[in-house]
């Protein structure tokens, strides 16, 4: 039996991270998990996704933009297969830093399923076949989430994926429905649209990215339609029917309820938190009703030396959300300085094309609770180095309290504009208000002026607009 002060059961982002900050502040540290280290993000998610939307950008220039940049092309040929080659290999790439980050820290990895036989007690399964047993002081919960599937219907990854088997495949489908409108349904819409593929995205209720400022939905939606992509809002999936090499998607609802016919069906309408076949019933660690490990402020269950951090316990399924979670959690845990999480504050971002970036409250959120609203705004078509880029849909819109000049919110969309989300996260966390961001000298050209003009504008003095 190996002993340890902290085990970490999960390598994703807020996995590793938990592990190394717990390791640098001087915890004996094991990490345990079945599949990958870097977990989904840097495997299968966020990373490999973001290297395929850098190759559909280009491959959508070059289809549809090339007469604007003065370039024509007789037979141009887009080998979707290579790009998937890229983004495997941009992941490999940082999935062995992360087996270097480890070592470095001296973590010991076990790669294998861990049950809890008690409430500081492991029994690892490893990957091959054999088992250790491991123990220590305290337990961090970071097992992440799964894919939430339509009742009845079967994922074979070959007619009907999730976004596993999607961001795989090196081949793209003559036609596809994304079922969910949310981050991972609108990137991969992005991307299949701009190989030409003939996509339609099935929402539930009644816009897309439903999540987002409501002002940010339409524009994002008039965007897409642009180019040519197929919104149903307000739509529910009655089943999915497969026949001869085709799916058939049955809906309810929306404007036009008929059937819809394609070659691949995708999945996306979120995810459950991972909190099964892990032997929390030999802990007593508290569930709630989705299955989510509970937790307080400190990352805490209600089991003494049991911690959960990330999508397991459902606060909010992003990564860098579970990596902030991580370093918390390991500084509870060696009792030293720390700060916790709003997380209505944390940043938002979808990488589709025009980008989606936010936080905090939106108007009707700072409405409802009872704020005096006031809100600044530009667009991106007032901005020079967006114009240049020839890139300009969009605007940032800054929520503020015109009381005291608090920054509520931000919602944005338009080019790079999940680049742009720090400063503002930073000012709020700060508590800057608008007027010290609009002093704050941008350099020029840059698509960061549109913040210090949108703060111009909250505060009553807008320059270029």
């Amino acid at each position: 039996m190996s002993e340890y002060d902290v085990i970490v059961i999960g390598a994703g982002p807020g996995g590793y991270v938990c592990a190394i900050r717990a390791a640098q502040l001087g915890k004996k540290t094991a990490i345990v998990d079945r599949e990958w280290l870097g977990g989904v993000c840097l495997n299968v998610g966020c990373i490999p996704s973001k290297a395929l939307l850098k190759n559909a950008d280009i491959a959508h220039t070059l289809r549809e933009r090339g007469k604007e940049f003065g370039f024509t092309f007789k037979d141009l040929e887009l080998d979707y297969g290579v790009a998937v080659k890229r983004s495997r290999q941009v992941s490999t790439r940082l999935v062995k830093g992360v087996g270097f980050l480890m070592r470095k820290n001296n973590i010991d990895v076990f790669m294998g399923d861990a049950r809890f036989k008690d409430p500081h007690s492991l029994s690892v399964q490893l990957e091959d076949g054999s088992t250790t047993d491991l123990t220590a002081q305290d337990v961090v919960i970071a097992t992440g989430a799964s894919p939430m599937l339509l009742p009845g219907v079967e994922v074979d990854g070959e007619q009907v994926l999730t976004y596993r088997e999607a961001i795989l495949q090196e081949r793209i489908p003559e036609s596809v429905v994304i079922i969910g409108a949310g981050p991972i349904g609108l990137e991969f819409a992005t991307i299949w649209n701009a190989y030409g593929v003939k996509v339609t995205v099935v929402e539930m209720l009644d816009r897309i990215a439903p999540l987002e400022d409501e002002e940010v939905s339409k524009e994002l939606a008039k965007a897409l339609s642009k180019r040519k992509i197929r919104l149903l809002t307000g739509t529910k999936v009655e089943k999915i029917e497969k026949v001869d090499g085709k799916v058939t998607i049955h809906v309810l609802g929306g404007d036009n309820p008929d059937p819809i016919e394609a070659e691949q069906a995708l999945i996306a309408i979120g995810f459950k938190p991972h909190s099964t076949n892990l032997g929390l019933e030999n802990t007593g660690v508290a569930l709630s009703e989705r299955g989510a490990v509970e937790i307080d402020e400190r990352m805490s269950t209600n089991v003494a030396g049991i911690w959960a951090i990330g999508d397991v316990t459902a606060k909010l399924m992003l990564a860098h959300v579970a990596s902030a979670m991580g370093m918390i959690c390991a500084e509870n845990i060696a009792g030293v300085d720390t700060v916790t999480l709003d997380y209505k504050m944390m940043p938002r971002a979808i990488y589709s094309q025009p980008q989606v970036a936010s936080f905090g409250l939106t108007e009707f959120e700072a409405k409802e609770r009872g704020y005096e609203v006031k809100v600044g705004r530009f667009p991106f078509q007032a901005n020079g180095k967006a114009l240049g880029l020839g890139d300009y849909e969009g605007w940032v819109k800054l929520i503020t309290d015109s009381r005291y000049g608090e920054i509520l919110g931000a919602h944005m969309i338009g080019p790079e504009v999940t680049e742009l989300l720090p400063e503002l996260t930073m000012a709020q966390m700060m508590e800057l208000t608008p007027a010290e961001i609009a002093r704050n000298v941008h350099a020029h050209p840059t698509l960061s002026e549109v913040l210090m003009e949108a703060a111009h504008d909250a505060e009553g003095h807008s320059i270029n607009m």
